[in-house]
């Protein structure tokens, strides 16, 4: 059987040879809708605020002035997105009750809850007991079952963030969660969704820097203001009433007064015979919830292809970041979100910009800024469970979310681990241009599944998210990470991701032409990349099969 990438490789070459002009990219233009995007009068570009406004209205201005045409549905620039939005109303009263002494705890200090998405409008919750639940998974596929029929209907579940494997050595891991590379299990909103599959009454998760790969302050930052969900017809079958973290010091204080150590219980809680330990805790959590349904917008540029227009590659980028929220140090209360991801509509603006300068694809190619990726990729998960464009003759979608990188890198990656036709294709022409493709680095961050491209493949479309590398020209791997973690450090999810004067874009360039070059090869080819056969969302696209004949 050949090799996805022979077969690829066939396929392209097959493609009638264009003699094209190599893209242009203006890195000051780029520069400068980084900057307006991030700029203080934006605030933050939350979803439903005056942000949006003016993020929209720019998004579509320079997608017009690129020359795109409208891509939304009826011809419009965009595609509405119903949202439930929801607010803690003043600040949540919350205590804790540990070994008989009762003691307050401060929104965002010991604790971040969020505001409930699960149809209530005020969350009331009385002595309820807390339970520590391992990790809390409930794998059958892997043998794996952190509940072992507890009743925990009443009770707050209280949970070890990533997988029973992260911080295993040899021998101490019974499960198959990939060691250092993070399933769907191991993400927050995975533990969740399980508690309200266990009916539980909460959930916190104990905050670790290394296997949540962020510190606390990107934690309150990115809980304690509004939040957002898709409208659902049933919310509580999504949502337990009461979702948080905890600090680790104060889950250590919770084990200790129920005569535990929490090192200890964290290597039982890595064994398949875990059972749930009850601690000697409980909480008390009063405060009104103002939800109202709104509606936010993915805004969609398009140019028609010349011969296939109905089949269609993407490319994507999210638009939203966290708005207005808790001040920083310095009092700073807007959260600009320039690298992230202003970054990245602005590169989607540039490649728009290019495609509309070079003669036309083939296939269609479509611009997508989606919204409200900060909340749960809510407009991505809009977008593949109403698609403006068919998804079973949808080629391929390519994600930039965080594109900027510190310099220009001979190396480059994509969020998580995939396996697929299309990342063959993105290394066949990395190679073409010198470049060398490396595996994701920080798999335990769980990225693949923190990106506006997982909810198009759990529709089976083939998707990736491009990440820039981080073996720079200018000091190597070493630079490159000791940057990599100042930013995630110092400035993800918190105000001071700002747009720079005089930054080093050096790697823009290349990293567009890369990703241009792609998406051209496959929008002119008769290629519909593959999923590998063990691929979790091959069976998926496999429904579709008929449609690509």
């Amino acid at each position: 059987m050949r090799s996805l990438t022979a077969l690829l490789t066939a396929t392209v070459l097959l493609a009638p040879a264009l003699a094209l002009a190599a893209p242009t990219f203006d890195i000051a233009r780029f520069d400068q809708d980084v900057k307006m995007l991030a700029d203080d009068s934006f605030e933050g570009r939350a979803p439903a605020s005056e942000g949006e406004k003016k993020t929209i209205a720019f998004i579509e201005q320079r997608m017009k002035a690129a020359g795109l045409q409208p891509g939304g549905p009826g011809g419009r620039w965009t595609q509405d997105v119903p949202l439930l939005k929801s607010d803690i109303v003043g600040a949540p009263s919350l205590s804790l009750t540990i070994g008989g002494t009762a003691r307050a705890l401060t929104q965002g200090n010991e604790i971040a809850v969020r505001s409930a998405t699960n149809g209530q409008d005020r969350v009331d919750l009385k002595n309820a007991p807390l339970v520590f639940v391992g990790y809390g998974v409930k794998a059958p596929e892997r043998g794996w079952d952190d509940f072992k029929g507890a009743d925990l209907k009443g009770k707050i579940m209280v949970v070890l963030v990533n997988d029973p494997d992260f911080e295993a050595k040899a021998g101490e891991a019974e499960g198959d969660f990939g060691g250092k590379a993070m399933t769907y299990y191991g993400r927050w909103t995975y533990k969740y969704e399980e508690g309200a599959r266990q009916g539980a009454a909460g959930v916190l998760v104990i905050h670790e820097y290394a296997p949540a790969s962020y510190g606390w302050a990107t934690v309150k930052n990115s809980n304690t203001n509004t939040m957002f969900d898709i409208v659902r017809a049933d919310p509580a079958a999504e949502h337990v009433p009461m979702e948080g973290w905890i600090q680790r010091d104060l889950a250590t204080e919770l084990f200790k007064a129920a005569g535990l150590d929490f090192e200890t219980m964290k290597k039982a809680a890595r064994k398949k015979d875990f059972r749930p330990v009850a601690l000697n805790a409980a909480i008390d959590a009063s405060y009104a919830v103002k939800a109202e349904k709104i509606v936010s917008y993915n805004v969609i540029g398009r140019l028609p292809g010349k011969t296939h227009p109905d089949e269609t590659v993407i490319y994507s980028a999210h638009w939203d970041h966290l708005g207005v929220g808790q001040p920083d140090a310095k009092g700073d209360r807007i959260y600009n979100g320039a690298k992230d991801n202003a970054s990245g509509i602005a590169a989607l603006l540039e490649l728009g910009r290019a495609f509309a300068k070079q003669p036309r694809t083939d296939r269609s190619i479509v611009f997508l800024a989606v919204t409200a990726e900060e909340k749960g990729l809510l407009g991505s998960e809009y977008y593949g469970a109403n698609p403006v464009y068919p998804l079973a003759t949808t080629a391929g979608l390519i994600n930039m979310d965080n594109i900027l990188s510190s310099g220009k890198a001979k190396d480059y990656t994509i969020s998580g681990v995939a396996r697929l036709g299309l990342l063959d294709m993105l290394v066949a022409e990395g190679g073409k241009l010198g470049r060398t493709y490396v595996p994701d680095p920080k798999t335990e961050t769980g990225g693949f599944y923190r990106s506006d491209h997982f909810p198009m493949a759990k529709q089976g479309v083939p998707a990736i998210s491009f990440k820039p590398g981080i073996d720079l020209a200018n000091g190597g791997i070493e630079r490159g990470k000791a940057l990599g973690e100042e930013y995630t450090r110092d400035r993800y999810h918190q105000p001071a991701d700002e747009w720079q004067a005089g930054w080093d874009l050096t790697n823009m360039a290349p990293d567009l032409t890369l990703l241009y070059n792609t998406g051209r090869a496959l929008a002119d080819s008769r290629s519909w990349p593959e999923w590998s056969a063990d691929a979790e969302f091959k069976a998926k696209r496999d429904e579709t099969a008929a449609a690509r004949k």
